[in-house]
């Protein structure tokens, strides 16, 4: 079973994963994979000796091209997921970015950025990705 919970703040050290929420000129900001049919947030892995902010930086840019941006944190995540992560609480940091330009070329693994004045349909996550945009919602930082 799958729980996912909010919170204001934990150890730092707790925080593995940066999930944006991201809009360009009003439009979501979503990106495929290029091995998966699927949509995700721009969002991944905090690597060693990184700050999260610079892990939310990083993946923002290499999963969209985002050059000039601001970007807000909105709270701290949680997914405790027993099929995946051996029941154990993982932490992570969400954040709301404004994107103002795009670099014209991808450069990793992610093979499209897909902006729409709707929410998405077919997610990677969906029992995640839904969740984090409402509560970002809730919090006042993005309309729909």
């Amino acid at each position: 079973m799958l729980q996912i919970r909010f919170y204001d703040s934990v150890k730092d050290d707790l925080l593995k994963f940066a999930v944006m929420i991201a809009k360009y000129r009003g439009k979501w900001v979503f990106c495929k994979h290029k091995d998966r049919d699927t949509y995700e947030c721009p969002g991944g892995h905090r690597e060693r000796d990184e700050s999260i902010w610079e892990t939310a930086k990083r993946e923002l840019y290499e999963e969209t091209g985002a050059t000039d941006f601001d970007l807000t944190p909105i709270c701290v995540y949680s997914v405790t997921d027993e099929e995946n992560f051996d029941g154990k609480e993982t932490f992570g940091m969400l954040y709301f970015a404004e994107i103002r330009t795009f670099e014209e070329t991808l450069h990793w693994e992610i093979e499209k950025i897909l902006l729409t004045e709707q929410l998405i349909k077919n997610w990677t996550y969906p029992q995640i990705q839904p969740t984090l945009i409402a509560e970002a919602q809730r919090r006042g930082f993005c309309e729909e």
